[in-house]
């Protein structure tokens, strides 16, 4: 007697579908012999990115206008040397512990008193001049995925190191998706109480870097506040005031030429000025849109959304003419920085009214996410 014959059926397992890619090359090497490595990212739209290990930056940014032609937007250096040199004005870096300016280069915390660099013009600067995190050669773990392609960087910041309290690990991942989309994600633990204000300090030009000037683009910021200077310094005074009335007025699609020079005489030299961003009926850590800046000339676009409170636009304002990628100069006012972060100051701020905390203690995981949206308006 013939056994009947027993089939078994193997459903094939779906494997997901990896976005884009990540390759790595050598870099150079920092003056004092660590390696530097870069990581060029591609989704399968067309863009690219290119990341380094020095400063977890942001280096190039290529995208397509609005008839397919890919330039790089972002402001860099094609050597390690160059982006160690005093022609490198924190192009694309990480900025930390604390992105921008402290009063003094002094903050109390629980009572304690702490004294940090005065590294620009008497205050504290985006976290200092030797071991602030656009200086040192990050740990870096590329990746790929269904939602995209990147790599995450990883740091541990000694206990005192820059004067700050506490030993605080760091990492900051990269991801760049289908839709054209760099997502920044920032998370931090610390073992004694501190202050952080973690940032990305890329310069865009949505025509090219090189580009003569980022005058001619149109920018949106969704705030109806900022935090003004004294009438002598670009730091804060802890007031909060409406943009209504002044070249701040950025609510409607304002082309950022057309009031800059009513801040010539500012101690900002032009535009460097924190935004409050309208966040009302938005909870802690969801994404509001912060930014949109376009280029009527090539039809690129950027989208900056952010879960931080504040933002700072700058407009190039010192940029010299240096030499940078490519053989491209660098020009005055030729690039802007739209950086996702706290209050400048807050450290000294903490009490006031309308200032959240940028206090980090034992136990909590501080988190910020940024995403600079590219796209075209045709």
């Amino acid at each position: 007697m013939l056994k009947p014959l027993t089939f078994c059926l193997l459903g094939l397992i779906a494997m997901p579908t990896l976005a884009g890619s990540v390759d790595k090359s050598s870099f150079g090497k920092t003056s004092s012999g660590e390696a530097v490595d870069k990581y060029t990212v591609k989704n399968d739209s067309g863009m690219s990115i290119e990341l380094l290990t020095r400063g977890a930056t942001l280096a190039a940014i290529d995208v397509p206008d609005r008839d397919g032609k890919v330039a790089d937007v972002a402001f860099g250096f094609d050597t390690v040397a160059d982006y160690e040199s005093d022609k490198n004005q924190y192009f694309g870096h990480t900025i930390g512990r604390y992105g921008n300016r402290i009063t003094a280069g002094k903050f109390s915390l629980d009572g304690k008193d702490y004294e940090l660099a005065a590294n620009n013009e008497g205050n504290h600067l985006h976290g200092g001049v030797e071991e602030s995190f656009d200086k040192v050669v990050w740990d870096a773990e590329p990746f790929s995925g269904p939602d995209g392609s990147g790599v995450k960087f990883s740091h541990t910041s000694p206990d005192g190191s820059e004067g700050y309290p506490g030993e605080l690990t760091a990492e900051v991942t990269y991801t760049l998706t289908n839709d054209n989309e760099v997502r920044i994600e920032y998370k931090a633990t610390t073992d004694k109480p501190t202050v952080i204000n973690l940032t990305n300090h890329a310069y865009f030009n949505l025509e090219g870097a090189g580009a003569d000037t980022i005058n001619d683009h149109v920018l949106m910021i969704n705030a109806d506040n900022y935090t003004p200077g004294s009438a002598d310094s670009i730091m804060t005074t802890g007031e909060i005031k409406p943009v209504a009335g002044t070249a701040l007025d950025f609510r409607k699609p304002t082309r950022i030429g057309d009031r800059v020079d009513e801040y010539n005489d500012s101690p900002e030299l032009g535009y460097d000025h924190n935004l409050v961003l309208n966040r009302k009926g938005a909870s802690e850590g969801e994404l509001v849109t912060a930014a949109v800046l376009k280029d009527p000339k090539s039809g690129r676009t950027l989208t900056v959304k952010t879960t931080e409170p504040g933002l700072q636009f700058y407009g190039g304002n010192f940029l010299t003419g240096q030499a940078g990628k490519d053989g491209q100069s660098y020009a005055y006012r030729s690039g802007l920085c739209l950086e996702t972060q706290h209050f400048p100051d807050s450290p000294n701020k903490q009490g006031k009214e309308g200032w959240p905390s940028v206090v980090l203690r034992p136990g909590e995981t501080y988190t910020h996410t940024c995403i600079y949206a590219f796209g075209v308006d045709k």
